[in-house]
């Protein structure tokens, strides 16, 4: 073979050579594209089940809210649903790491309970984690006391969470990850109060509020309204005829 023939022969060699690289190049393109297209729709559909899900847990099937369960109080004891039978119960899920929900709620309970005044007493407040791997007992303690004295912080193994959480509807899933390591908690946010049987009654919204959850639980618990202050008579100011008798 000639020395022009062979570069030819040469030549088209390489343009094939060039030409599969390039195709191969376009079909991992094409399968990248495919593979995150079908990623997006994905991500897209999950995102569409669980907003579905939380609007779920935000409008529960109240005739079946409620139910046993064993957790683990703030102060390391087993404690049970019976525990708390013979009071009114406001029964809210949540984390500690929550950084907006949980701390409105749980502050709309806290002004609830100080304007109950002695009534109060007649309510156990729980809160319960829906996220054990993070809230032990002893952090529970220190964040639901933060807010008031008479909260209860409630935490478990993740199926006892599971448990009580579909006992009361409540939806909850890990979220994003933010930094250092931590993350995020998706969950529904309602504040349930169950009579003194253990029996669902009500829910209140987090953004409730506390005038108006104080007002309700007075009714729901029969507690009268407290007496309004009487106003004091303004003191007679000295007529002239009084000041002329001098």
């Amino acid at each position: 073979m000639s020395l022009f023939k062979r570069k030819i022969f040469s030549g088209k060699k390489g343009m094939q050579v060039e030409v599969r690289l390039l195709q191969l190049a376009l079909l991992v393109l094409i399968g990248l594209l495919l593979a995150g297209g079908v990623a997006a729709w994905q991500i897209h559909k999950d995102e569409l089940r669980r907003t579905e899900m939380r609007e779920q847990a935000m409008h529960p099937a109240s005739s079946a809210l409620g139910g046993p369960f064993t957790l683990i109080n703030q102060d390391g004891k087993t404690v049970t649903d019976f525990d708390y039978r013979g009071k009114y119960m406001l029964v809210y899920f949540g984390y500690t790491y929550c950084p907006d929900l949980c701390p409105t709620g749980l502050e709309a309970i806290a002004h609830t309970l100080d304007q109950l005044g002695r009534d109060a007493k007649r309510i156990q407040t729980v809160f319960i984690t829906i996220d054990p791997a993070r809230d032990s007992s002893k952090k529970l303690k220190e964040y639901v006391t933060s807010f008031h004295p008479g909260i209860e912080g409630l935490t478990g193994t993740p199926e006892q969470i599971a448990q009580v959480a579909k006992e009361y509807q409540v939806y909850y899933a890990r979220g994003e990850d933010v930094d250092n390591g931590d993350y995020l908690m998706d969950h529904s946010s309602l504040i349930y109060v169950m009579d003194p049987k253990g029996k669902f009654i009500t829910t209140f919204p987090d953004d409730v509020s506390p005038a108006a959850m104080t007002d309700a639980l007075r009714s729901i618990i029969g507690a009268p309204k407290p007496a309004k202050a009487k106003a004091k008579p303004k003191a007679e100011e000295p007529s002239d005829s009084d000041n002329n008798n001098d």
